[in-house]
């Protein structure tokens, strides 16, 4: 009589192998369409980016890929160049800025819009337009109103009895209108990222607050301000990293000038690669690869100033 063997039960710790194994695979298989992202759109231009700098290209090596080893004469090249200083203040100035009035309105606004009153929603996305319309048509819409002529704003200076101002065209007011323009456009995003941090907070930590007879101001800066402060942190570093790189705004309001007036690393990098009829695309990709080491070097203090206020 012949005997049938059945194959031996899969102990507990070969089945618990196998389940981490296949969760592992899953798991690869998740993360594998971000990776492959992060290195054809971001990791790769990097490279490239970085490669450019440390060649002279011209348009014919930039083809057919034969271009001479540089090294560092590019750079060098940059921060010979007399724009070099005026192009990191205005980026600079233009970002410090920016920052300050679009953080500082937004918060107000969002104090504002945190209090429950008639048309609160509307308003608030009335708020939006800005930062929902496309740049190129903000930064006509800016210029249109900013125009020496017959732009709105000199005319409403003409009614106060104020003479116009030569904002896109005089070196004394063109920085300053494209910071204007920045800063209306950067607004909306404070303020929604913003009140969300508000509604995050409890409305018993300001109970608390007033029993033991603190007044508003007390409440904003000793309640509000602390409690704002992780979301805050974000608001500045995203805002920080965008403002670096703004071009769009610059460009169409009054392409760098008049005479470099308002000329930054985004707009001058841009012009020396695509903007001349003999481009220089190793100096356009150094001055781009000192504007990510600027956002590199302002995001990491300021996470490092973060932290300590955190730790005290």
């Amino acid at each position: 009589m012949q005997t049938s063997v059945r194959p031996a039960a899969a102990t507990p710790g070969v089945r618990r192998a196998a389940r981490g194994r296949s969760g592992q695979w899953a798991a690869w298989a998740f993360l594998a369409p971000v990776v492959l992202y992060l290195l054809v759109f971001y990791a790769y231009p990097l490279y490239r980016n970085v490669e450019l700098s440390l060649r002279n290209y011209t348009v014919r090596s930039f083809v057919q890929g034969d271009a001479p080893f540089a090294g560092f004469g590019n750079y060098a090249k940059v921060f010979a160049d007399a724009t070099f200083g005026p192009a990191l203040w205005h980026t600079v100035v233009f970002t410090l800025v920016s920052l300050a009035f679009q953080f500082t309105i937004g918060l107000a606004l969002a104090l504002f819009f945190s209090k429950s009153f008639r048309l609160s929603a509307t308003l608030r996305a009335l708020f939006l337009v800005p930062w929902l319309l496309p740049l190129i048509v903000s930064a006509s819409t800016w210029s249109w109103m900013l125009n020496s002529d017959s732009g709105v704003v000199n005319a409403a200076l003409g009614w106060l009895g104020i003479g116009p101002v030569n904002w896109l065209t005089s070196p004394d007011w063109a920085l300053w209108s494209v910071i204007i323009a920045n800063i209306w456009i950067g607004i909306p995003f404070n303020l929604v990222v913003l009140y969300s941090g508000l509604q995050a907070i409890p409305a018993a930590v300001y109970e608390a607050a007033a029993l033991d007879g603190a007044n508003g101001w007390q409440r904003f800066w000793r309640v509000t301000f602390p409690l704002l402060r992780p979301v805050s942190a974000i608001t500045i570093l995203l805002g920080l990293v965008y403002t670096l790189k703004v071009f769009d705004i610059i460009w169409i309001m009054t392409k760098g000038g008049p005479s470099g007036a308002s000329t930054t690393f985004a707009t001058w990098s841009y012009r020396l690669g695509f903007g001349n009829l003999v481009p220089s695309f190793g100096p356009g990709a150094a001055v781009g690869n000192l504007l990510i080491v600027m956002a590199l070097v302002f995001g990491l203090v300021y996470i490092r100033v973060q932290r300590r206020q955190a730790l005290t």
